[in-house]
This record gives C-alpha cells, structure tokens and sequence, in this order.
C-alpha cells in the first residue's frame, strides 16, 4: 500500500488538457450513446456511465453477467476508453524500454514523442538525455495529434517491440523502439528505434523529413555517427541517413521512399569506445536478439493457447513486462517513477505470479529479497506475506532443502508472529491501519494475515519433519484463531445488511454506506480484500459471505475492480479504480466458485485496468475520461497490477486448494472458470506445463459441439496425487453435458459439467457428451 491516494503533487501541462465539465458530459453522452441498444437483458439499457459511478453496485459487472455466455472483453470495452494520461509533462504514459532483469530501464512516451522525456513532476524520475522526435518541416511532435496515431502496439502483439504509425501532412511516419538485451548495451539502458517514411498519395503530402533533439542545456558534439557530451561520452549513435546540425543542436533526415533510418539512444551515457549498436546491419542483429531473448523466456514457464487472441497477447506481453521490471533479484512495484522500489505485498504477489506460471528458478532468487525486507510499523502485516511466500514455494515445488536454507530469515518472521501476542486480548499490538495510514490499530489484517502465516507454516514445518515444533505452532495457532474471532464478534457490525467486519477492531471504525464515499471508507476497501483472502472466518462461512457480498452491495467494485477515493489533486473526479488490491478478492470467489463474478473482474481488468495493446496498469487510474482517448493512470506499470490479471488467468484454468483448511493443499481443480464461448463448436483450450503444488499438468479441450461432443486430453500430476481432482466443461447457453466416459469408465457429471477424475492416473482422454438444451 503506498501513497496514491493521499498523494498531492502537481501536474503542471496535464490540467491543459482537461476538458469543460460540458464538453466532457457532451463526449461520454456520445460516447455511451452506441451503447443504448446492448440490453442488460431484453428489456434493460444499460446505465449511463453517470449512473454506473454513482450506483453502490456494480451495474456493468452485473450487465455482463446477464450477457448471453456471461461477461466479455468486448462487453467492456467499449464502455470506457482505453488509460493513457499521467501526471508529467510528458502526458502521455510510458513504456518501460528493458532487458530482462536489468537495473538500468529507460521509457519510451506512449505517443512516439520521444524517449526519456522529462516529467518534471514529483513522482517521476528523470532518466537520462531526453531525446525527442519532431516530424515534417514544421517540425511538430510526433504523436502530437492522438486521432492521426495508430498504436502504439507491441510487435505480434505481445514482444515488447514498440511499434506506432503517426500521419503528418498526408504521409506515413512509422516508428519501432525496443531495448537491447545485449548486455553490452542494456547496462546502459540502451535503446533502438527506427523510422520508416511511406508517402501519401494526395498532391500535398509532406516529403519525408524529421529532426532528433537532445533537451538539454549543454551543446553536443557529432562524430563518426555519435552524438557526444561534454565529456566525450556518448548520448546517441545515428546510422548514415542522419545528419548533424550544428547551428540547431538537431540530426536530420531527409526520407526516401520506405527508407529507413535508425538511432540508438543511451539512458547511461557510454564510452566514446564503445562499439554503435547499428554498424553492420546492428539494428536488426539487435532485434532478433531482442526476439529470441523473450521468445525464450516465454518458453521456460507455462503457455496457454485460447480462442480468444487479445488474452494470448495479455498474458505473454505481461509476463515480459514484470521480467522488464525485476531489478536484479528484486520484484519492484514500477520503474522510473516514485515506485521503482520493492514492497512486501505488492512485490510477494508479483513475484508469485511468475512462480504460478512456471518461473520457480526466478521465484528463489525473488523471495530472499522479499524475506530481508522491512517497512517499520507494518512488521506483522509483512511477517504473514513472508511466510506466505515461503509456503506456497515450498509446496508448489517441494524443494524442502531451499526452504531450510533460508529458515534463518523466515524463522524470525515466524518468532514474532508467535511472541508478539498482548496478553490481555492474544492479538498483536496496535500497528499502522495501513502503508498510507499511520493511525496505530487493532488491525484485522495484520491479526489475520499472522493467523494464516502461521497455521500453513504448521504444515510447512511437518513437512520438513519438525513434527514437534509443528505440533505446538498449530496449538498456538488455533488459541489464536480464537482470539480473532472473540475480537470479531465484539467488533461486527450486524445492525447492517450485509454485516461489516472493520478494519480498526473494538469498536474505532464504522460501517461505510457507500464505501468510496470517503478516504477512510476506501482503504477499508483496499484492506478488506487481504482479510477475507486470509479465510480467518472460514471458508464458505456466513461471516466470509457477509463481507463479500458488503463489498458488492456497497460500492466496493466498478466492472469487478476494487474502486477507491484519490485525494484531490490532478485527478479529474473523486471515482477511482485500484484494481490490483482486489486480487484477493477474486482469488475468494474462485476457491467460492462463483465464475461468473470472477470473470468479471477478469475482463473487467483487461478492458479498464489495462492500457489497451501494451496492457500497461497503474497503482490507480480514473473511471472518467480525460478524453475521448484515454483516462489517467497513476505511476505505469505495475508489476502487482500484473499480476493481479496473471494469477487470475492461471486459477480460471488450474486451482490447487486447500479446501480442508489444515494448511496442506488437497484439491485440484481443472477449467473451472473458463468464459462459455472458449468451448463454441470448434474451438480448442490448450494448456501445457502448468504447474501446480501436486506437479505439472497439460490439458486440451477440443469442442465438437456439432458432433455431440467435447474432448479433453488430461495429463495429470504424478509428483503428488490430489485427494480430489475434478474436471469441468463450461459449455456455451444453450448446451448441456449429458454425459461422460474414459475409455470403459463412465463418469457422472454435476449439473455444472464438472466430473471427479481423482481415480484417473497419468495421461487421459474423457469424452464429455453434449446436445442442445
């Protein structure tokens, strides 16, 4: 938790850009006007996006569940536009330019308009040279105009290969940038971009020029294709088609037709020694490199092939980008702005992302940083993410002599989770409500966080045969577990529907009507998701369903995200998202089995919480527009934010549970929440190497509704054998599973689609039959 919401830093050029409140009511009226003919069912328009905001539920996230084959991307994402405004003076967000793992990042602005440019605001650092790109006579900037900028978008779709095509004066500017992985270069956060000019075709087109200039004070130096500083080092190498200026400090060109004409720009400048990246055919030496680089890495982990490709490019343009935001061994929250630095929840759910898609080698050089860090006044709120870390490590790899070695780091978050219990009421002394919050409280969820941490590593301690220390944790655990709920039950709100648990315990918060209708009420609602995700009430329990329903009854989410109150500032309106603190939150509905509210949050995410085509998010961003072009967003990227969207993903296809709650996973659950239309006849899911904490596991669904049929392929996990595991098949309305079989045994499944296969052993076909309902 940080500081977005209580943040107050000015925006200098941002506020240039905000619409009359008139003209903005004119272009969301317009906006949503397409929209009056998508019925929430036959005979309900959709609310207003006015409505929406104002609603304590979730209107769209309830619109789409009622959509024929439930919620959608392209159900939302015509609702709102795309996020693209930040708080600098550079506007337009950026994208981080790095090699995977690198501690040196560069940001390549959105629009094309140059590279490291300067942001002049708080919450932002400044990287390097600032190096911007001006096109045609009149040297406007490139991207200027958003209605004449196609992209930008990622080469076939996912490669961090940042391509965009900008039209000025009748012609065809288009630019690629990607950062070199040669470590030669990407010590130095080098990165390549090359221009191609394609004329137009009306009598006044623009003929083809552009100028490169440096924003800076101190004049540079051309020499042999490198543009030098004062100290002889380099900013920028440029290949033959530029030329130097020297009386306007600017390289031009002049285009031919389809020429191309290539720079490579350093964020740390270089020795004059230093070999140019582009001689000899460099720059496309440097992007294959760049391709095979992250085709690798893609290739270590799991993959998933749905029909649907927009979530391909997601997912794999993701796992990418959190490589690109590693720093070292270090999970950091962002880069190149307030947050390029490591957290302890955010930081812990990122870095288990990467382990849930396969990255378990990456996963144990990430979590040592993670157990060595400390936050002061937030110590029992990290020592339960600590230990999460290092249980869900263990059990999905096993590795009980990794999980030994660091025992020494682990073993102390442990000693204070058991001795730093008050004895007057058994639960910990006060501590900070939350990062933001400095208010000292009984805190919920530091108690539930510590109660957790310490019942699973009970069973964490069997495991590596610590039988008696383990015996006793779990004694100390469960006397603790009481404590919790004695506190709960002096604390409950029950004279309101649903009830409310509090945050602040023993009477020092309130119910939140309208949760986003205040500061306070909003971080109840980014705190809330980390104790129900605890499942300190009981899985399923009436105290559990209380709060997830308080949650959706009191303006808690907007399109299945978690909504929040930002302190005022450059803000355009007081409706926010802050959508990767509710990963909990949906992680609780999968395990509750409620897909279809799950798959809300899901698209919900892919359409409003992401950038569209580069799926870059923020800490938060805005419901309302800025523009008919985007809606702001604070500090992009977000490895959390990704990571939010990536575990989720994972659990719709592969669940391990832990469903009778002793601290050991005992459940496989397989497709339980894939979208209905993935299986339309024809269609195929495919996933390979996913790992779980029992092993590896393959699947692929092949749907032949027009034959009567769905056929699953199902290599099942050998490492360890599940005490359940079950199958489901979520076939489009209109279909019913009647049936199922593998080879000789049949198989009898729920009114859902779901089969038990915990008898099925290795690798299996079931045939699910299907008729018409």
């Amino acid at each position: 938790m940080n500081t977005f919401l209580t943040g107050t830093i000015a925006c200098r050029r941002l506020a240039i850009a905000v619409l009359s409140q008139k003209l903005l009511l004119a272009l969301l009226t317009l906006h949503l006007a397409a929209f009056s003919s998508h019925a929430a069912d036959a005979n309900s328009p959709l609310p207003s996006l006015k409505e929406a905001v104002a609603s304590k539920e979730d209107l769209y996230g309830n619109a789409a569940m009622r959509q024929p084959n439930g919620p959608s991307y392209e159900f939302f994402e015509k609702l709102l536009p795309s996020l693209h405004y930040v708080n600098a003076d550079f506007q337009h967000y950026p994208i981080v330019l790095s090699a995977p793992n690198s501690k040196k990042k560069s940001r390549l602005i959105a629009n094309g308009s140059g590279i490291n440019l300067r942001a002049n605001t708080r919450s932002w650092n400044e990287l390097g040279t600032p190096v911007m790109f001006r096109v045609g006579n009149d040297e406007a900037q490139y991207g200027e105009l958003l209605q004449r900028l196609t992209g930008p978008k990622f080469a076939e779709g996912y490669l961090p290969i940042v391509e965009l095509d900008y039209v000025h004066n009748g012609a065809n500017y288009v630019q690629e940038t990607f950062a070199s992985v040669d470590p030669a270069y990407s010590s130095n956060a080098v990165s390549l971009t090359q221009f191609t000019f394609k004329p137009g075709t009306a009598e006044r087109t623009d003929k083809g020029r552009m100028v490169i200039r440096l924003d800076t004070r101190e004049p540079a130096t051309a020499e042999q294709g490198r543009l030098l500083n004062a100290k002889g080092q380099v900013l920028v190498w440029f290949d033959s088609h530029w030329k130097w200026l020297k009386d306007r400090n600017v390289l031009e060109t002049n285009f031919k037709d389809k020429q191309a004409a290539a720079i490579a720009v350093t964020t740390i400048p270089m020795p004059a020694s230093t070999p140019s990246p582009l001689d000899a055919n460099g720059y496309a030496h440097q992007r294959q490199q760049s391709v095979d680089t992250w085709q690798k890495i893609l290739q270590q982990g799991m993959n998933v092939e749905v029909p649907e490709p927009y979530v391909n490019d997601a997912w794999r343009s993701m796992i990418l980008a959190n490589f690109s935001l590693i720093n070292g061994d270090r999970m950091h929250y962002s880069a190149g702005n307030q947050y390029d630095q490591l957290y302890e929840q955010e930081g812990s759910e990122a870095a288990l992302a990467m382990m849930f898609w396969g990255y378990e080698e990456d996963m144990k050089r990430l979590v040592v940083p993670l157990l060595d860090f400390t936050r002061k006044g937030l110590e029992f709120h990290q020592a339960g993410h600590k230990l999460d870390d290092v249980c869900r490590y263990y059990w999905q790899t096993r590795d009980a002599e990794f999980v030994k070695s660091l025992r020494p780091r682990w073993q102390k978050e442990l000693d204070r989770l058991t001795k730093g219990r008050a004895v007057t009421n058994g639960l910990y002394p006060r501590e900070q409500y939350c990062g933001d919050i400095a208010t000292p409280v009984f805190s919920m969820n530091s108690n539930a966080k510590g109660w957790r941490a310490m019942r699973d590593t009970a069973a964490l301690l069997d495991e590596l045969g610590d039988k008696e220390v383990a015996a006793q944790l779990r004694k100390e655990s469960a006397e603790f577990h009481q404590a919790i709920m004695a506190a709960v039950d002096k604390s409950v709100k029950k004279d309101v529907k649903p009830i409310f648990i509090p945050n602040a315990l023993f009477g020092e918060e309130e119910p939140y009507d309208v949760i986003t209708g205040s500061r306070m009420g909003s971080y109840w609602n980014l705190m809330v998701n980390t104790f129900i995700g605890s499942e300190v009430f009981g899985q399923n329990s009436e105290l559990e369903t209380g709060m997830v329903e308080y949650l959706q009854q009191h303006g808690g989410l907007f399109m299945g995200l978690t909504r929040s109150r930002p302190w005022p500032s450059f803000w355009i309106s007081t409706g926010n998202l802050n959508p990767l603190y509710g990963l909990r939150y949906v992680r609780t509905l999968l395990r509750r089995d409620e897909p279809e509210r799950a798959l809300v949050s899901f698209y919900g995410m892919l359409a409003a919480g992401l950038s569209r085509d580069t799926f870059t998010c923020g800490e938060g961003c805005s419901i309302e527009p800025l523009d008919q072009w985007g809606r702001q967003y604070y500090c992009p990227p977000n490895s959390a934010g990704n990571a939010f969207w990536l575990q989720t993903f994972r659990r719709m296809l592969v669940q391990d549970w832990d469903l009778d709650e002793d601290g050991a996973p005992d459940t496989l659950r397989l497709m339980f929440a894939t979208p209905k239309r993935w299986l339309e006849d024809g269609k195929v899911i495919k996933v390979e190497r996913a790992p779980t904490t029992f092993g590896s596991v393959s699947m692929r669904l092949q749907s032949k509704l027009s034959q009567g049929e769905v056929i699953a392929e199902v290599d099942l996990p050998q490492r360890q054998i599940p005490k359940t595991t079950l199958l489901r098949i979520r076939v489009p309305d209109g279909w019913t599973i009647t049936g199922a079989e593998s080879g000789s045994q049949q198989l009898q499944p729920d009114n859902q689609g779901t089969v038990d296969i915990s008898t099925l052993k290795g690798k299996v076909a079931i045939r699910f039959k299907v008729k018409k309902s």
